[in-house]
């Protein structure tokens, strides 16, 4: 039958059931687990304890629909496509890591899965039978790297294992699973095409361009009967899962039902949107049907079939070819390379490397990780970054996650440091990195003993130029664009030739290159290397680390910190000297004038350049390096520091500007929050 036959003919169906999720009869959704009704719709499961044991009603739940649904037609060997919408949230407990997710679940069995208590309640590898296909689209809250997880904030698609065929981060379209706000999906499956799309909306109306597209056989995985439902866990987490307006909809390859009864199926329909109207199509089981109901339909459809005879199915065709154009394309960009992943070290391992994490191996220590020395069996050395869980709840975002999302796979360059391996055994959550001999910036330049290790002036611009190559790749070259926010001396590391490399991914964000919307966060970074407007208005961008690295380059070329013991404010006593045309006098005594006057100029003149107050004033990276490599002039500078009006998008009931700049600080207590030179204290 053509498109408006059957549209015509399902919207006369909703008439006669149109139901929403409250008055949807119990007896059409089976129930598992943890799972029950609510006057939200379906709670798969709700919040615990942050540790559930694997027993707890409310660790899993799953939700499915009462009957089988047919996929195929035996007789004619046609093979269904699908349409599927509903809405869906994920609410935390604010003291507790995420739960797993959750899961649109087409299955061959309603018991395939009563036996399986994690991964979203999806079996764990190898743990299903080949004889119980499954079909799944997971929006996973979980970073779980063993399973191929891009990040803990994506959506995949599943064929028989809880490892994605494809994923896509919704942070970098748009969507924040975490959120606790409603979230409308589409989900359509095109045999003929073979093509699985996928749409997200924080509305009820179906954005034009998909989310995921995915080239996927499904035809091969389904049985004659399938069932189709939710499936959600909590994990080592706490989240409610909450499923509501639910619409499910099997039909072949020319839109013909799959069967002359068995006309849709619709678990929790609701109302038909005003602003989507031909795409919505209503149905019910047909044991809720009736015979005066029937009657009713056919003539619609027989009137429907007058209407439209003339309507040849040219239109399908134009639209298969439509999506067949792009179809290499999509799928290109879709696909997930896990090639570059890391070795999975074991626990022993790390042990073994570490001593036992013994107090003598620690090289370093940070608020979120401490790093020891581990030695390997070849004789080589490795770093080994441990992350601390007992202090998660100090931060917004977990630093392992964060880490390895963003150094797996696609961070190759000279300059930033190796990830070689990590570990996410029991409670421990490590990473491995390449161990460099010469430990940090920081340690040479401000708490070296060893004068046969002084860091001479040659080797200082080769650091700061091999920062500026690791910082332009992130900023322009990576295929998505990379905002390190923490960028220090103590998270620059060199190497047995001096060769600096960028390191401590922890509190990085990810963009799209095209992104023009970055939603405020809370500040998060050293005192005395943010930026001035992100402390302000808590947006990052690549003025934000162009600004830390100003500061970095200061700190090589005068060997101060940025906030000194007497709390001298680094970039305020550069911006004096230079106000006071004493610029040179900044550069470091222990030097003792073994220095290229004019590099040393240049690159104190940089400095200031990257540490503008006014973001827009400030250059990349780029630009930087090429002009302390001397291959474009030296920029004017205003005579003294300059003064720039910000307004805070922190405070939303206040619609002051702030004023920066040495001689517009404003009194009173709360001039520490206002200024950058007072608001820098010593941590």
């Amino acid at each position: 039958m053509l498109l408006s036959c059957l549209f015509l003919f399902w919207v006369n169906l909703f008439s006669l059931f149109n139901f929403t999720f409250p008055l949807l009869p119990p007896n059409n959704i089976t129930l598992y687990d943890g799972a029950f009704f609510s006057t939200d719709g379906i709670c798969l499961t709700q919040e615990t304890t942050c540790l559930p044991s694997s027993s707890s009603p409310s660790h899993i739940g799953r939700a499915l629909y009462a009957y089988p649904i047919r996929f195929i037609d035996l007789r004619t060997r046609d093979n269904a496509s699908f349409t599927c919408r509903f809405s869906f949230s994920i609410i935390p407990n604010p003291v507790c890591p995420f739960g797993d997710g959750i899961v649109f679940l087409v299955a061959s069995r309603p018991d395939s899965f009563s036996f399986f208590n994690g991964y979203m309640g999806l079996p764990q590898l190898d743990d299903l039978s080949s004889q119980d296909p499954y079909f799944a689209v997971e929006f996973d809250t979980s970073f779980n790297p063993s399973l191929g997880d891009i990040n803990g904030n994506h959506v995949g698609v599943d064929v028989n294992s809880i490892v994605s065929l494809a994923a896509v981060d919704v942070l970098s379209k748009g969507f924040d699973l975490k959120r606790g706000k409603k979230i409308t999906a589409w989900i359509e499956y095109g045999d003929s095409a073979k093509l699985v799309q996928i749409w997200l909306s924080y509305s009820s109306s179906k954005p034009p361009t998909p989310l995921l597209v995915a080239q996927i056989d499904l035809s091969r995985q389904f049985k004659e009967y399938m069932h189709v439902g939710f499936s959600a866990s909590n994990g080592l987490g706490s989240s409610m899962h909450l499923v509501d307006h639910w619409q499910f909809k099997t039909f072949t390859t020319y839109n013909n039902p799959m069967d002359s009864v068995e006309l849709g199926y619709c678990s929790m329909c609701f109302p038909e949107d005003s602003s989507n109207t031909s795409s919505q199509i209503y149905g019910t089981h047909k044991r809720g049907l009736k015979i005066g109901n029937m009657a009713l339909l056919l003539g619609s459809l027989v009137v429907s079939v007058v209407i439209i005879i003339v309507v040849p199915v040219l239109c399908f065709f134009a639209v298969r070819k439509e999506r067949s154009g792009g179809r290499r394309s999509k799928r290109e960009q879709t696909r997930v390379e896990m090639t570059n992943i890391p070795t999975r070290w074991s626990l022993a391992e790390i042990k073994l490397a570490t001593m036992g994490f013994h107090r003598n191996r620690i090289v370093g220590e940070g608020a979120s990780a401490v790093v020891y020395r581990g030695s390997v069996p070849s004789g080589g050395a490795v770093a080994v970054k441990r992350f601390d869980q007992s202090n998660r709840k100090a931060f917004t975002h977990n630093p392992f996650t964060t880490e390895f999302a963003a150094m797996a796979g696609c961070l190759k360059h000279k300059n930033l440091v190796q990830l070689q391996g990590w570990c996410c055994e029991g409670s421990e959550l490590v990473l491995v990195y390449e161990f460099l001999a010469n430990g940090s910036l920081d340690r040479l330049l401000h708490r070296n003993t060893d004068s046969s290790t002084f860091l001479s002036w040659s080797l200082r611009l080769k650091v700061v130029l091999g920062v500026a190559s690791a910082l332009t790749f992130l900023h322009e070259e990576c295929q998505r664009q990379i905002i390190h926010r923490d960028v220090k001396s103590c998270n620059i590391m060199l190497d047995d030739e001096f060769n600096a490399k960028l390191g401590d991914f922890g509190l990085a964000e990810v963009y799209e290159h095209n992104c023009g919307s970055r939603e405020a966060t809370i500040p998060a970074g050293t005192i005395g290397y943010l930026a001035p407007e992100y402390v302000y208005c808590g947006i990052p961008t690549v003025k934000t680390d162009v600004y830390s690295f100003g500061v970095v380059v200061l700190e090589v070329a005068t060997g101060k910190r940025p906030v000194d013991d007497d709390k001298t404010v680094l970039v305020d006593w550069v911006w004096d000297l230079w106000a006071q045309k004493k610029l040179l006098e900044a550069a470091d005594s222990r030097l003792s004038g073994r220095f290229i006057v004019s590099e040393m100029e240049r690159m104190l003149v940089v400095g200031l350049y990257c540490v503008h107050p006014n973001h827009e004033k400030r250059p990349t990276v780029k630009e930087a390096a090429r002009i302390l490599r001397g291959e474009a002039p030296l920029p004017v500078l205003p005579s003294t520091r300059p003064t720039v009006r910000i307004k805070s998008n922190l405070c939303k009931d206040s619609e002051d500007i702030l004023n920066i700049g040495r001689d517009n600080s404003p009194n009173g207590d709360d001039a520490g929050w206002l200024t950058p030179k007072s608001h820098f204290s010593k941590a």
